[in-house]
């Protein structure tokens, strides 16, 4: 069975990638910063190789007979006051220096997680060094594996939603506060599209190409990871409302518009599919299965 390293594995969707892959027996190896917090995957900890960034990129590909893939997960939005260069040093240096890392070890696949906030539109003023360092690794990557050494899968992800995620996100937060019962909640009119997708079907994306690697080349090639189908902001949020039942008060239009907001977005999944895979979960059974979770561990 191949030996995966995970980097971003104390995160979201990095955390379920851990869980989802060591049931597949997959051997895993977690690279992550000293000051990460192992919350998510404590009772795991036994069963995965962990390594600290700070002590060398190197050290796991050195400690371990081999590496087989490198699931690139880790990213800084740039939401905690990170200057713009931290965000450049973790989103663009410190994955291209594992990526070469990688190739000087003969790793056979590298899998970057992509942003649908990546475009050629403008970028919003919301997230924009975020999205343009997105954009810098993964044309970088595109060119380093135009040698043919590595295989590059850049896998372009839509709104990624579920249990676990951050509370400061845009589902955990409308879901928090409707179950709360917040006197009310300023919204944008809400004529957004967006492809949510829930965070099951992601990991099992990732799983199928796992499964099917030897169908795809070496060099660069690109996954949409959606649903393929979109639903306005406004009623995702009305069916988060109706499902908590919530009191409070949805006010639609309450925010303007970002500039240069992206208003429609959704995955090109006829990659994906040809492999196997299919999305499982539509937004109402993702939204009852994120609220089973948020109500089970509390609203702290």
């Amino acid at each position: 069975m191949k030996t995966i390293l995970i980097t971003g594995g104390t995160g979201f969707l990095g955390s379920h990638l851990v869980k989802s892959l060591l049931a597949e027996n997959y051997t895993i190896v977690l690279l992550k910063r000293k000051s990460s917090s192992l919350e998510k995957i404590a009772s795991l900890i036994p069963h995965l190789h962990i390594f600290d960034v700070e002590d060398g990129l190197e050290k796991p590909f050195e400690k371990l007979d081999r590496v087989d893939v490198v699931l690139h997960t880790a990213t800084c939005y740039g939401k905690h006051g990170e200057t713009v260069s931290s965000i450049f040093d973790s989103n663009v240096v410190i994955p291209l220096k594992l990526l070469e890392t990688a190739i000087l070890f003969n790793t056979d696949t590298f899998f970057n997680t992509d942003t649908y906030f990546n475009t050629e539109s403008p970028l919003t003023n919301y997230l924009s060094s975020y999205a343009l360092s997105k954009r810098q690794f993964m044309e970088q990557g595109k060119l380093i594996a135009g040698s043919g050494k590595i295989r590059f899968l850049n896998l372009r992800l839509e709104h990624l939603y579920g249990p676990e995620d951050d509370n400061c996100k845009f589902v955990s937060h409308i879901i928090r506060n409707c179950l709360q019962n917040v006197p009310e909640l300023q919204l944008t009119l809400g004529e957004q599209k967006r492809d949510f997708v829930y965070i099951d079907d992601v990991a099992e994306a990732y799983i199928t190409l796992l499964d099917k690697l030897e169908e795809i080349p070496f060099g660069f090639t690109q996954f949409g990871i959606g649903t393929g189908q979109t639903v306005s902001i406004r009623d995702f949020v009305s069916t988060v409302h109706r499902v908590t039942g919530s009191k409070t008060k949805l006010v639609f239009g309450g925010v303007p518009y970002r500039e240069n907001e992206i208003m429609n977005s959704s995955a090109d999944v006829t990659g994906i599919e040809a492999l196997g895979w299919r999305c499982q979960h539509d937004i109402e059974s993702g939204i009852r299965k994120t609220l089973e979770d948020v109500m089970q561990k509390g609203l702290s």
